[in-house]
């Protein structure tokens, strides 16, 4: 009989294979079906409500107006590739228990105990995790992410909604604007009676460079956020994955920096 890793040490950080024993050897949480199944059912209803939101619906009616003014104020250069409405998005929940493990153990500061925040479980977690439903504008210019940022705070203001924004700039190479929209949603409860819950609605805006990065390195970097974090910093290892794959993420920042900086000189000689 193979030992529960999670019995080892009580004090020891699991690692993502052992976090489910973990929490039921601690917290008492069994993570089954019904978690799961309740989970997808609710996030659903989110994102059907969030379609049919007077804030959603203001950003798909004036992409078109957001696209000509920012032409008008830059010459021509156009903001999106393509006016497609952009499609919402649900965690999966795969992702959900790798992100509470990055939150419960992983960044833990506070450990053996709960993070100051507290511990987040199948209770909180859609109220905690800012981005089980969520989106991605995506620009084709560095410029285009402020100028589409004040347009979605406008959206905010007249929604009487507010919203937290974070520019994201790691040193795993990885830029976009972060935005938290929060909002009443009525979902059902593991009982099954609704009641309305706060939760987070997250727009990610990248650029089209940042796009194509992202993509190609999508599960290496997943892969990479839950294993435990060692004391040899990969900046230093030229023969690492992380060398390459991270500083590519920097130097297309810089490019599209320097694409800027010829655009506006351009801008400036033909006035």
């Amino acid at each position: 009989m193979i030992e529960n890793p999670a019995k080892i040490d009580k004090n020891q950080k699991p690692s993502i294979e052992s976090y489910p024993f973990w929490l039921k050897e601690n917290l008492n949480i069994m993570l089954d079906e019904s978690i799961e199944s309740h989970y997808e059912s609710v996030t659903r209803d989110v994102k059907e409500q969030l379609k049919c939101s007077r804030f959603w619906e203001n950003i798909v009616t004036k992409l078109k107006e957001s696209e000509e003014e920012y032409q008008r104020k830059t010459d021509g250069y156009e903001l999106f590739k393509d006016l497609t409405e952009p499609e919402i998005k649900t965690k999966p929940y795969k992702s959900l228990i790798e992100k509470t493990f990055r939150k419960n153990i992983l960044n833990n500061s506070n450990w053996p105990k709960a993070p100051k925040e507290g511990w987040v479980l199948p209770e909180n977690w859609l109220s905690n995790i800012n981005d089980v439903v969520r989106t991605t504008f995506v620009v084709k210019y560095l410029d285009g992410v402020e100028f589409l940022m004040n347009k979605l705070i406008l959206n905010c203001e007249s929604c009487g909604l507010v919203c937290e924004k974070s520019w994201e700039a790691r040193d795993e190479g990885y830029y976009a604007l972060h935005m938290n929209i929060r909002q009443d949603y009525l979902i059902r409860e593991m009982d099954w009676n609704k009641k309305p819950k706060n939760i987070s609605f997250e727009i990610q805006i990248t650029t089209q460079l940042q796009e194509v990065i992202r993509r190609l390195l999508h599960e290496y970097y997943e892969e990479k956020r839950t294993e435990n974090v060692t004391d040899e910093k990969w900046q230093w290892n030229y023969r690492s994955d992380e060398f390459s794959t991270n500083y590519l993420g920097h130097i297309l920042h810089y490019v599209e920096g320097m694409i800027m900086d010829i655009r506006e000189k351009e801008k400036g000689r033909f006035k």
